[in-house]
């Protein structure tokens, strides 16, 4: 499968936080990114445009975002959002994704490629594992969107191998640099679209002793936990200030030269 105009939107997940390259806009990669490198070796007519902005809740990436994706023309539309909204007390997941529902139908509408995500499964991780209920239940539904709208659907809950820390930044919360690789490769295949990505195979990681994942533990919350609490004590985002990536269509020559 082909594709001319590729448009990414959504949250931190899209804009590729956890994966550090310092020569990008926002100093970052991400699965996104390297889905456009691989488009773009196919047609050197492509362009690929992110919206995407971190800490970004469903409402906010479908009012900034919708329409200038689709003022953009695409074939082929990525779309993640409500996981920082899953992570808010009191939210009805129903009425979250009646939101969502209209949102891919407007991009359905226009005829391109959509493709949505459902949320990690995060059953195995400490301090998220409360959280899995609900998503369970948002994913049910986002799967009646799709199906609804017949738009593709790459099933993150259903991915083995994430249950590795190695997968994960050191937030915990944002995949890391090996994470949005396979996150791209996965995307790719789901497109049958060729592509050089390789997966790599983990071995087993060692096992810690106690004193070391209290260690960690405690580092942790001290730098993320913390100030992610602050942040919602006061009513700001991770996002303030921060700008889309590549606000408008980069063409192929200039995203193969970085």
């Amino acid at each position: 499968m082909g594709f001319t105009r590729y448009v990414a939107l959504g949250d931190s997940f899209t804009e590729g936080v956890g994966d550090a390259d310092p020569t990008r806009p926002n100093g970052l990669r991400g699965w996104a990114d390297r889905v456009a490198e691989q488009l773009a070796r196919h047609d050197e007519g492509f362009a690929y445009a992110n919206l995407a902005i971190r800490g970004r809740l469903l409402d906010a990436v479908i009012a900034e975002q919708l329409e200038p994706a689709v003022a953009m023309n695409p074939d082929l539309v990525t779309i993640y959002a409500g996981g920082n909204d899953l992570m808010r007390p009191g939210l009805d997941v129903d009425a979250l994704v009646d939101r969502y529902d209209t949102a891919i139908g407007k991009l359905a509408a226009t005829g391109a490629t959509v493709v949505v995500f459902t949320a990690y499964d995060t059953g195995w991780a400490p301090v998220f594992r409360k959280l899995r209920g609900r998503i369970a239940i948002y994913n049910e539904l986002v799967r009646e969107v799709a199906d609804r709208h017949g738009v593709m659907v790459l099933d993150y809950w259903r991915l083995k191998g994430f249950d590795d820390y190695r997968m994960w930044d050191t937030d915990r919360l944002h995949m890391s640099s090996l994470g949005h690789t396979r996150m791209a490769a996965e995307v790719l295949d789901l497109l049958g679209v060729d592509h050089d990505i390789t997966r790599v195979e983990l071995e087993a990681a060692a096992e810690l002793s106690r004193r070391e994942q209290r260690r960690q533990n405690a580092e942790w919350a001290r730098t993320f936990l913390a100030p992610w609490v602050m942040r919602r004590i006061r009513g700001v985002s991770s996002g303030d200030g921060i700008t889309p990536r590549w606000p408008q269509p980069v063409s192929a020559a200039e995203l193969l030269a970085l």
